[in-house]
């Protein structure tokens, strides 16, 4: 139990996250309308005209929606902070995937954990396996399996075994994956994550930047993570 105190001290930074994860959810299988700016903050500036309308709103929701054909010296960060057993996260996925397909060395995607252990039950080891995995140089095939899989696991007693049954598939050294399962460096590792996460306002999963930029939650999508990129890959190319 001692092993499990930061991450119950942590529960109560998280109380918020059911509620901001269903709004997530929701929001993602409600229609997608360009009423909304894809950013939290307006990357482009310009104040309001004096019809009460922002140019500037209008501007963002029509940019980006065409890949640009630019060259950048440094790929867009995508980070995203996420719970393997997280349903939105889930449906993000593939999203995600097809970026990496999409946008190739011009992206650069990031994991950060923040398993909402209130709400969901094997959402810590479900990341102890992860990096279990990245011990052994096999993060994102465990990622990929853990997220494919998820309605597999997520209600499992004990997911101990149907993650062990992954390593297997992936020929991980299971007496090393065992014991990771169980580091001490690992919990520190998924700390560090939350409290960064935390730092930075994260309270719901999944939460991503681009280039540290919020990205809204109604825009966690396929066309708002495409919308988002565009903008910032056309940005690169003009600085």
């Amino acid at each position: 139990m001692k092993r499990f105190l930061p991450f119950l001290i942590i529960l109560v930074v998280l109380g918020g996250a059911l509620g901001v994860s269903l709004k997530l959810w929701k929001s993602r299988s409600a229609p997608n309308t360009n009423a909304e700016p894809t950013f939290a903050t307006n990357l482009l500036g310009a104040a309001p005209a004096n019809n009460g309308t922002d140019p500037n709103q209008a501007n963002q929701n029509s940019a980006g929606l065409t890949r640009p054909n630019v060259k950048v010296s440094s790929p867009v960060v995508l980070e995203e902070y996420g719970d393997y057993q997280c349903p939105p996260c889930g449906q993000l996925y593939p999203d995600l995937k097809q970026i990496e397909k999409e946008y190739g060395n011009q992206v650069q995607i990031v994991f950060h954990h923040f398993p909402l252990m209130k709400i969901h039950k094997n959402a810590l080891v479900a990341a102890h396996a992860a990096e279990a995995a990245h011990n052994q140089k096999k993060f994102w095939e465990m990622h990929d399996l853990l997220y494919r899989n998820q309605k597999e696991w997520s209600d499992l007693a004990d997911p101990r075994p149907t993650f062990l049954s992954y390593a297997k598939q992936l020929g991980l050294n299971i007496d090393m994956f065992n014991r990771d399962l169980e580091s001490n460096q690992i919990d520190q590792k998924i700390t560090a994550d939350i409290q960064r996460g935390t730092a930075q306002g994260v309270t719901g999963t999944p939460t991503v930047f681009l280039d540290t930029h919020l990205l809204r939650y109604e825009a966690t999508n396929l066309e708002g993570l495409r919308r988002g990129i565009n903008i910032l890959l056309e940005r690169k190319a003009a600085s």
